[in-house]
């Protein structure tokens, strides 16, 4: 008859092994109407914004009529849809109608498609070149801002962008023209290109809402195994004052550990075993006891190199950690487990048996695997679309595609400048991927630093202008070779140097300088900015880390800068810190050992 612990221990097994069913549809449906009614607002300012300038641009003519029905039509979808956002919002039972308001937000989704190509189909043919022209990228950007507005549900944004492509491809292919025959050739494979890419994004938020149910699980579980463990350690306690006998110690807490526990002697051969071994590699305790370790719970491939670590773990008597190795399960299925070996020496510092515990990390690493993987690929499915937005707001801005208009030209401009914000962020989540992964590649090269830093106040000049501060170097910086990556080198620069110009006041000049040591050298950023509030400097170096005042978030920034500083410093055996100077400011420094 198993013991009331032993019980709760195979519950707990039991719940943990049910974190591998999948997320209940009827959460992850809601998680994905949350998002798309999260977004309605910008769209339908967006959208009532655009349609002002198409208006404006379209007016003159003998069709100022239709402007103004077509304009009656979009005010009147306006009303809807902020009728259909206000009616989401105050619904209490929003999980059982998802479904449903998915459905409404379809049905609103196609209307406003329709009323854009409806707009296509009459404007285009009856206007100039020019505004022609003007419709023609005005649809296209439209079909391609549908995407993160509706890429949450790639069925809808199908509809939606359907509903603008249809009826500007009839007209392009019956205005009896060749070239907009041919145009019109090309756009459904426009089309189909946004769909493919919003179906590759709902995919991806789908995969990212079953995960963070699937974390939440988990960290249920967690709890539960926090609370059994503190149970634990009080029934440990009691038993350290009821048994003298260390032995009964360690058997106690064998038997009551939630984690795979073995006692083998210096030959390998297992003494004795706890439940949860028995649970977790399916083999009866009288089926291992007196079998070989090393021979029975891991996989063939791995086993003369655990034997050699076991050889060498007797002669030394030193613990073995966190070492990870396949096992195999007494049903063949092989399972990645992390491996604690303690050595009990006695007097004469002789090893007398080993102490074994395990624990399965198998569904850990995958977790840890598929998180890595989601924010990799999120970031460049987002840095693709995002890339081609930004360069063809920067042609318009140009002015390559003709004279725009100073208020269209202030919304474009303001569009571009996100949308850079957002690829730099972007760019930022993948170094620290890359940097956190192990992924990163260093090229180390023997660079005179002197250079780096030249380099760097001139690409950083320009940046700097925009604050109206100046860069320059304190004094002559001595000849000094370093050891480092140059491009990342000069990342670190970038960093500092913006940071630094960002909360500089106008007029003022951010310096830098260098010193040299016996070993290293050290670069010093230094601003006349506000300094570091004393409640952030502890995690100033940490990432998404932005000090919450006014002036911090009216300058922007991802808040990852100083992190990737920090630890592309430490890659290149360098380190970084900062202090507050008394004048008012603060110094930015990093050090980077000399070259021998």
């Amino acid at each position: 008859m198993n013991s009331p612990s032993t019980a709760t221990d195979r519950n707990f097994a039991s719940a943990t092994n049910s974190l591998r069913l999948s997320a209940d549809p009827r959460f992850v449906l809601a998680d994905r109407v949350e998002q798309l009614y999260s977004q309605m607002p910008l769209a339908i300012v967006a959208t009532l914004v655009i349609s002002l300038v198409a208006a404006y641009e379209l007016r003159e003519g003998r069709y100022v009529e239709i402007v103004v029905f077509w304009g009656g039509l979009v005010l009147l979808l306006t009303l809807v849809n902020t009728a259909l956002f206000w009616g989401y919002r105050r619904s209490r039972d929003r999980m059982p109608e998802a479904a449903q308001w998915l459905r409404w937000l379809g049905i609103s989704a196609l209307a406003t498609g329709a009323t854009w190509g409806f707009a296509g189909a009459v404007f285009f043919p009856s206007h100039a070149d020019e505004q022609q022209v003007f419709l023609a990228f005005l649809l296209a950007l439209l079909v391609a801002g549908g995407i993160p507005v509706y890429a949450v549900s790639w069925v809808i944004y199908a509809v939606y962008a359907a509903g603008i492509l249809v009826p500007f491809v009839y007209v392009l292919a019956t205005f009896g023209n060749k070239l907009f025959a041919e145009i019109a050739l090309i756009v459904p494979a426009f089309y189909v290109l946004n769909v493919a890419i919003a179906y590759r994004l709902n995919v991806v938020f789908d995969s990212g809402y079953r995960l963070r149910h699937a974390y939440g699980k988990l960290t249920e579980d967690y709890t539960a195994l926090n609370q059994r463990l503190e149970q634990q350690l009080v029934e440990l306690e009691e038993s350290h004052r009821q048994v003298e006998a260390s032995g009964r110690k360690l058997a106690l807490f064998a038997e009551r550990s939630p984690i795979a526990v073995f006692e083998l002697n210096t030959e390998g051969r297992i003494l004795t075993v706890n439940p949860s071994a028995e649970t977790l590699f399916g083999y009866a305790a009288s089926e291992l006891l007196g079998q070989t370790g090393t021979e029975v719970l891991f996989a063939s491939a791995g086993k003369d190199e655990i034997q050699d670590r076991w050889h060498r773990l007797i002669r030394s008597g030193t613990p073995v950690i966190g070492m990870r190795a396949t096992s195999t399960r007494r049903d063949g299925a092989e399972i990645i487990c992390e491996w604690s070996l303690t050595p009990l020496v006695n007097p004469e510092n002789q090893v007398i048996s080993v102490i074994v515990q395990s624990r399965d990390v198998t569904q850990q690493l995958e977790a840890e695997r598929m998180k890595q993987e989601f924010t990799s690929t999120l970031s460049h499915e987002l840095r693709t679309p995002l890339t081609s937005i930004i360069g063809s707001l920067q042609l318009i801005n140009s002015g390559v595609l003709g004279e725009i208009d100073k208020d269209v030209l202030e919304l474009t401009t303001i569009a571009e400048r996100n949308g850079q914000r957002l690829l730099d962020l972007i760019n930022d989540i993948l170094d620290v991927e890359k940097i956190e992964s192990g992924k990163l590649a260093l090229f180390p090269e023997v660079l005179e630093l002197g250079e780096v830093i030249s380099e760097s106040l001139i690409l950083n000049r320009g940046f700097a202008d925009r604050f109206k501060v100046r860069l320059a170097k304190v004094g002559d910086p001595p000849a000094v070779k370093v050891s480092a990556d140059r491009k990342r080198l000069l990342q670190v620069m970038t960093n500092l140097l913006s940071n630094a110009a960002k909360f500089s006041p106008e007029g003022s000049t951010v310096e830098v300088s260098m010193e040299a040591t016996e070993h290293s050298v050290r670069v010093g950023v230094i601003d006349s900015g506000p300094g570091i509030p004393e409640s952030f400097r502890n995690r100033i170096f940490g990432r998404f880390a932005q000090a919450d005042m006014s002036h911090t978030r009216h300058k922007g920034g991802t808040g990852l800068g100083l992190a990737i500083c920090k630890r592309l410093l430490e890659l290149m055996g360098g380190k970084i810190g900062f202090s507050n100077r008394e004048s008012g400011g603060t110094t930015f420094w990093f050090d980077l050992p000399k070259h021998s």
